[in-house]
Protein backbone atom coordinates (compact mmCIF):
# COMPACT_ATOMS: atom_id res chain seq x y z
CA UNK A 1 0.00 0.00 0.00
CA UNK A 2 1.52 3.27 -0.99
CA UNK A 3 1.90 6.33 1.02
CA UNK A 4 -1.57 8.36 0.09
CA UNK A 5 -3.87 5.05 0.18
CA UNK A 6 -2.32 4.78 4.28
CA UNK A 7 -2.53 8.50 4.72
CA UNK A 8 -6.27 8.27 3.27
CA UNK A 9 -6.95 5.08 5.46
CA UNK A 10 -5.48 7.30 9.00
CA UNK A 11 -8.01 10.17 8.12
CA UNK A 12 -10.99 7.52 7.36
CA UNK A 13 -10.26 6.25 11.48
CA UNK A 14 -11.11 10.00 13.02
CA UNK A 15 -13.10 12.13 10.70
CA UNK A 16 -11.94 15.79 10.93
CA UNK A 17 -13.43 18.99 9.82
CA UNK A 18 -11.54 20.47 6.59
CA UNK A 19 -12.45 23.86 5.76
CA UNK A 20 -12.16 24.51 2.02
CA UNK A 21 -12.62 28.64 1.79
CA UNK A 22 -12.22 28.39 -2.48
CA UNK A 23 -15.89 26.50 -2.46
CA UNK A 24 -17.27 28.19 -5.65
CA UNK A 25 -14.35 27.06 -7.59
CA UNK A 26 -15.10 24.08 -10.01
CA UNK A 27 -12.43 21.88 -8.95
CA UNK A 28 -12.62 22.42 -5.19
CA UNK A 29 -16.55 21.52 -5.56
CA UNK A 30 -15.67 18.40 -7.43
CA UNK A 31 -12.79 17.59 -4.90
CA UNK A 32 -15.23 18.04 -1.99
CA UNK A 33 -18.49 15.35 -3.23
CA UNK A 34 -15.42 13.03 -3.36
CA UNK A 35 -14.03 13.68 -0.02
CA UNK A 36 -17.62 13.61 1.40
CA UNK A 37 -18.54 9.82 -0.61
CA UNK A 38 -15.05 8.21 0.64
CA UNK A 39 -15.08 9.21 4.05
CA UNK A 40 -12.14 10.80 4.45
CA UNK A 41 -13.26 14.45 6.04
CA UNK A 42 -16.22 15.87 6.72
CA UNK A 43 -15.88 19.39 4.07
CA UNK A 44 -16.94 23.00 5.11
CA UNK A 45 -17.21 24.87 1.71
CA UNK A 46 -17.46 28.53 2.06
CA UNK A 47 -18.82 30.66 -0.92
CA UNK A 48 -22.80 31.74 -2.02
CA UNK A 49 -25.08 28.60 -1.32
CA UNK A 50 -26.87 29.24 -4.31
CA UNK A 51 -24.13 29.58 -6.69
CA UNK A 52 -22.16 26.26 -5.14
CA UNK A 53 -25.34 24.20 -5.70
CA UNK A 54 -25.56 25.55 -9.14
CA UNK A 55 -21.85 25.06 -10.07
CA UNK A 56 -22.32 21.30 -8.16
CA UNK A 57 -25.36 20.40 -10.59
CA UNK A 58 -23.63 21.44 -13.51
CA UNK A 59 -20.71 19.05 -12.81
CA UNK A 60 -22.64 16.29 -11.59
CA UNK A 61 -21.12 17.09 -7.66
CA UNK A 62 -23.35 15.32 -4.95
CA UNK A 63 -22.97 17.54 -1.88
CA UNK A 64 -24.94 15.60 0.38
CA UNK A 65 -23.67 16.08 4.14
CA UNK A 66 -21.09 18.81 2.59
CA UNK A 67 -21.63 21.96 4.86
CA UNK A 68 -21.82 25.54 3.06
CA UNK A 69 -20.93 28.73 5.04
CA UNK A 70 -21.34 32.32 3.44
CA UNK A 71 -18.86 34.53 5.30
CA UNK A 72 -20.78 37.38 3.66
CA UNK A 73 -24.06 36.07 5.90
CA UNK A 74 -22.84 33.72 8.83
CA UNK A 75 -24.01 34.61 12.25
CA UNK A 76 -20.72 33.91 13.39
CA UNK A 77 -18.96 36.73 11.40
CA UNK A 78 -19.62 39.15 14.04
CA UNK A 79 -18.14 36.42 16.60
CA UNK A 80 -14.98 36.03 14.57
CA UNK A 81 -14.86 39.67 13.86
CA UNK A 82 -14.18 40.73 17.38
CA UNK A 83 -11.88 37.39 18.00
CA UNK A 84 -9.57 39.18 15.07
CA UNK A 85 -9.94 42.57 16.79
CA UNK A 86 -8.79 41.09 19.73
CA UNK A 87 -5.80 39.49 18.00
CA UNK A 88 -4.63 42.16 15.89
CA UNK A 89 -5.40 45.33 17.41
CA UNK A 90 -2.07 45.40 19.01
CA UNK A 91 -1.10 45.70 15.23
CA UNK A 92 -3.23 48.42 14.20
CA UNK A 93 -6.52 46.93 13.04
CA UNK A 94 -9.62 48.33 13.65
CA UNK A 95 -12.93 46.90 15.05
CA UNK A 96 -14.41 48.35 11.27
CA UNK A 97 -11.36 46.57 9.64
CA UNK A 98 -11.65 43.27 11.22
CA UNK A 99 -15.16 43.12 10.17
CA UNK A 100 -14.16 43.58 7.06
CA UNK A 101 -11.33 40.93 6.64
CA UNK A 102 -13.72 38.21 8.04
CA UNK A 103 -16.07 38.36 5.13
CA UNK A 104 -13.29 36.92 2.95
CA UNK A 105 -13.29 33.38 2.86
CA UNK A 106 -9.63 32.91 3.17
CA UNK A 107 -9.62 34.82 6.26
CA UNK A 108 -12.86 33.51 7.70
CA UNK A 109 -11.71 29.94 7.06
CA UNK A 110 -8.61 30.49 9.07
CA UNK A 111 -10.95 31.91 11.90
CA UNK A 112 -12.90 28.85 12.17
CA UNK A 113 -9.38 26.77 12.35
CA UNK A 114 -8.31 29.07 14.86
CA UNK A 115 -11.55 28.91 17.11
CA UNK A 116 -11.46 25.24 16.92
CA UNK A 117 -15.09 25.29 14.33
CA UNK A 118 -12.80 23.55 11.50
CA UNK A 119 -9.78 21.12 12.07
CA UNK A 120 -7.52 22.70 9.54
CA UNK A 121 -7.79 24.22 5.81
CA UNK A 122 -6.71 23.45 2.36
CA UNK A 123 -6.71 26.50 -0.37
CA UNK A 124 -4.36 27.45 -3.38
CA UNK A 125 -6.27 26.01 -6.35
CA UNK A 126 -7.42 29.87 -6.83
CA UNK A 127 -5.23 31.63 -4.34
CA UNK A 128 -1.37 31.87 -3.87
CA UNK A 129 0.52 30.33 -1.08
CA UNK A 130 1.14 34.30 0.35
CA UNK A 131 -2.83 34.36 0.33
CA UNK A 132 -2.99 31.64 3.03
CA UNK A 133 0.53 31.66 5.03
CA UNK A 134 -0.28 35.47 5.38
CA UNK A 135 -3.58 35.23 7.62
CA UNK A 136 -2.34 32.01 9.08
CA UNK A 137 0.60 33.11 10.56
CA UNK A 138 -1.29 36.60 11.43
CA UNK A 139 -3.92 34.20 13.43
CA UNK A 140 -3.07 30.71 14.05
CA UNK A 141 0.61 31.02 14.13
CA UNK A 142 3.64 28.78 14.08
CA UNK A 143 3.69 25.99 16.23
CA UNK A 144 5.20 26.35 19.99
CA UNK A 145 8.78 26.19 19.68
CA UNK A 146 8.92 26.72 16.08
CA UNK A 147 9.46 29.88 14.02
CA UNK A 148 9.84 28.52 10.57
CA UNK A 149 6.70 27.57 8.10
CA UNK A 150 8.39 25.35 6.11
CA UNK A 151 7.17 22.48 3.54
CA UNK A 152 8.01 19.11 3.38
CA UNK A 153 7.57 16.99 0.32
CA UNK A 154 6.24 13.12 0.66
CA UNK A 155 8.80 11.65 -2.44
CA UNK A 156 7.68 7.94 -3.20
CA UNK A 157 10.00 5.97 -5.46
CA UNK A 158 9.84 3.25 -7.15
CA UNK A 159 13.45 2.50 -6.22
CA UNK A 160 12.35 0.97 -2.65
CA UNK A 161 15.89 0.75 -1.53
CA UNK A 162 15.93 4.46 -0.96
CA UNK A 163 14.70 5.75 2.25
CA UNK A 164 11.96 4.24 3.81
CA UNK A 165 10.64 1.07 1.22
CA UNK A 166 11.13 3.92 -1.35
CA UNK A 167 9.56 6.93 0.84
CA UNK A 168 11.59 9.78 1.35
CA UNK A 169 10.69 13.48 2.64
CA UNK A 170 12.42 16.27 1.16
CA UNK A 171 12.68 19.88 2.88
CA UNK A 172 12.18 22.65 2.64
CA UNK A 173 11.13 22.66 -1.38
CA UNK A 174 8.60 25.45 -1.54
CA UNK A 175 8.33 27.94 1.42
CA UNK A 176 11.79 29.13 2.67
CA UNK A 177 14.18 31.16 -0.30
CA UNK A 178 17.25 31.27 1.58
CA UNK A 179 17.05 29.72 5.66
CA UNK A 180 19.39 31.01 8.32
CA UNK A 181 21.26 28.15 9.90
CA UNK A 182 18.66 28.63 12.72
CA UNK A 183 15.71 28.09 10.30
CA UNK A 184 17.47 25.30 8.30
CA UNK A 185 17.85 23.50 11.69
CA UNK A 186 13.90 24.15 12.42
CA UNK A 187 12.87 22.81 9.15
CA UNK A 188 14.80 19.69 9.47
CA UNK A 189 13.16 19.28 13.60
CA UNK A 190 9.92 19.92 11.54
CA UNK A 191 10.26 17.62 9.02
CA UNK A 192 11.35 14.83 11.07
CA UNK A 193 8.16 15.10 12.69
CA UNK A 194 6.05 14.92 9.72
CA UNK A 195 7.63 11.95 8.87
CA UNK A 196 6.77 10.60 12.16
CA UNK A 197 3.11 12.00 12.99
CA UNK A 198 1.66 12.05 9.50
CA UNK A 199 4.16 8.96 7.43
CA UNK A 200 4.06 6.52 10.69
CA UNK A 201 7.81 6.49 10.27
CA UNK A 202 8.73 5.16 13.57
CA UNK A 203 13.02 6.64 13.44
CA UNK A 204 13.18 9.25 10.92
CA UNK A 205 16.87 9.67 9.95
CA UNK A 206 17.73 13.33 8.50
CA UNK A 207 20.40 14.50 6.30
CA UNK A 208 21.38 18.11 6.17
CA UNK A 209 22.76 18.07 2.64
CA UNK A 210 25.44 20.10 1.14
CA UNK A 211 28.18 19.63 -1.53
CA UNK A 212 30.27 18.68 0.94
CA UNK A 213 30.53 15.79 3.58
CA UNK A 214 32.11 15.97 6.74
CA UNK A 215 34.45 18.85 5.51
CA UNK A 216 35.48 17.89 2.71
CA UNK A 217 34.90 21.01 1.03
CA UNK A 218 35.29 24.50 2.84
CA UNK A 219 33.28 27.56 2.33
CA UNK A 220 30.32 29.73 3.77
CA UNK A 221 27.24 27.50 2.63
CA UNK A 222 28.72 24.41 4.16
CA UNK A 223 29.49 26.54 7.39
CA UNK A 224 25.88 27.35 7.71
CA UNK A 225 25.12 23.66 7.09
CA UNK A 226 27.21 22.18 9.64
CA UNK A 227 25.94 25.24 12.52
CA UNK A 228 22.33 24.42 11.04
CA UNK A 229 23.23 20.75 12.15
CA UNK A 230 24.57 21.96 15.73
CA UNK A 231 21.45 23.64 16.25
CA UNK A 232 19.13 20.84 15.39
CA UNK A 233 20.82 18.91 17.95
CA UNK A 234 20.41 21.57 20.67
CA UNK A 235 16.36 21.35 19.10
CA UNK A 236 16.53 17.60 19.56
CA UNK A 237 18.95 15.80 20.64
CA UNK A 238 17.02 12.37 20.90
CA UNK A 239 16.64 12.75 17.06
CA UNK A 240 18.85 10.75 14.52
CA UNK A 241 20.18 13.53 12.46
CA UNK A 242 23.68 14.22 10.83
CA UNK A 243 25.00 16.83 8.45
CA UNK A 244 26.50 18.04 6.30
CA UNK A 245 26.66 14.92 4.17
CA UNK A 246 26.56 15.02 -0.19
CA UNK A 247 23.39 13.71 -1.17
CA UNK A 248 25.32 9.58 -2.22
CA UNK A 249 26.60 9.49 1.14
CA UNK A 250 23.38 10.46 2.60
CA UNK A 251 21.40 7.17 0.63
CA UNK A 252 23.66 4.87 -0.30
CA UNK A 253 25.14 2.67 2.38
CA UNK A 254 28.65 2.10 0.60
CA UNK A 255 29.21 5.80 0.13
CA UNK A 256 27.63 6.62 3.46
CA UNK A 257 30.45 4.30 5.07
CA UNK A 258 33.30 5.70 3.42
CA UNK A 259 32.48 9.47 3.24
CA UNK A 260 31.23 9.42 6.82
CA UNK A 261 32.44 5.85 9.07
CA UNK A 262 30.30 5.90 11.77
CA UNK A 263 27.37 8.77 11.35
CA UNK A 264 23.73 7.03 12.56
CA UNK A 265 22.54 8.54 9.13
CA UNK A 266 24.74 8.01 6.40
CA UNK A 267 24.17 5.71 3.76
CA UNK A 268 20.05 5.35 5.37
CA UNK A 269 18.74 8.70 5.14
CA UNK A 270 14.34 8.78 5.12
CA UNK A 271 14.40 12.68 5.47
CA UNK A 272 16.45 14.78 2.93
CA UNK A 273 16.25 19.08 3.99
CA UNK A 274 18.16 20.88 1.31
CA UNK A 275 20.54 23.63 2.22
CA UNK A 276 18.05 26.44 0.12
CA UNK A 277 15.16 26.64 -2.01
CA UNK A 278 16.54 26.34 -5.37
CA UNK A 279 18.06 23.13 -4.48
CA UNK A 280 14.93 21.92 -2.76
CA UNK A 281 12.98 22.99 -5.64
CA UNK A 282 14.86 21.55 -8.47
CA UNK A 283 15.49 18.23 -6.25
CA UNK A 284 12.55 17.15 -6.17
CA UNK A 285 11.46 17.80 -9.59
CA UNK A 286 14.33 16.03 -10.91
CA UNK A 287 13.42 13.35 -8.98
CA UNK A 288 9.97 13.42 -9.61
CA UNK A 289 10.05 14.05 -13.86
CA UNK A 290 13.76 11.88 -13.89
CA UNK A 291 12.92 9.05 -11.48
CA UNK A 292 9.12 8.55 -12.23
CA UNK A 293 8.62 9.81 -7.94
CA UNK A 294 5.12 10.68 -7.13
CA UNK A 295 5.37 14.14 -4.92
CA UNK A 296 2.87 15.57 -2.39
CA UNK A 297 3.60 18.83 -0.85
CA UNK A 298 2.49 19.72 2.80
CA UNK A 299 3.15 22.62 5.02
CA UNK A 300 4.58 22.41 8.46
CA UNK A 301 5.51 24.56 11.38
CA UNK A 302 1.89 26.02 11.85
CA UNK A 303 0.20 25.52 14.97
CA UNK A 304 -2.82 23.94 13.09
CA UNK A 305 -2.48 22.08 9.35
CA UNK A 306 -3.30 24.48 6.84
CA UNK A 307 -2.16 23.39 3.02
CA UNK A 308 -1.62 24.94 -0.18
CA UNK A 309 -2.33 23.56 -3.41
CA UNK A 310 -0.89 24.20 -7.14
CA UNK A 311 -3.18 26.89 -8.98
CA UNK A 312 -2.66 24.20 -12.09
CA UNK A 313 -3.56 21.36 -9.71
CA UNK A 314 -6.19 18.08 -10.26
CA UNK A 315 -9.42 17.39 -8.68
CA UNK A 316 -7.11 14.44 -7.43
CA UNK A 317 -4.51 16.79 -6.19
CA UNK A 318 -7.34 18.41 -3.86
CA UNK A 319 -8.79 15.18 -2.84
CA UNK A 320 -5.54 14.21 -1.91
CA UNK A 321 -4.52 17.19 0.42
CA UNK A 322 -7.53 17.07 2.19
CA UNK A 323 -7.02 13.40 3.36
CA UNK A 324 -3.60 14.55 4.45
CA UNK A 325 -4.80 17.85 5.96
CA UNK A 326 -7.09 15.50 7.86
CA UNK A 327 -4.68 13.10 9.32
CA UNK A 328 -2.29 16.20 9.94
CA UNK A 329 -5.42 16.84 12.45
CA UNK A 330 -5.26 13.96 14.30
Amino acid sequence: MGIIDRIKQKARQNLRKIVLPEGEERRTIQAAAIVQAERLADVILLGDENVIRERAAEYGADLQGIDIINPLTAEKALTYAEQLYELRKNKGITPEKAGQMVRDPMYYGIMMVKQGDADGLVSGAVHSTGDMLRPALQIIKTKPGMKTVSSSFLIESPNRALGEDGLVLFADCAVMPNPTAEELACIAVAAADTARTLCDISEPRVALLSFSTKGSASHELVTKVQQATAIAHEMAPELLLDGELQLDAAVVPEIGQMKAPGSPVAGRANVLVFPDLQAGNIGYKLVQRFGNAMAVAVLQGIAKPCNDLSRGCSVDDIVTTVAITAAQAQ
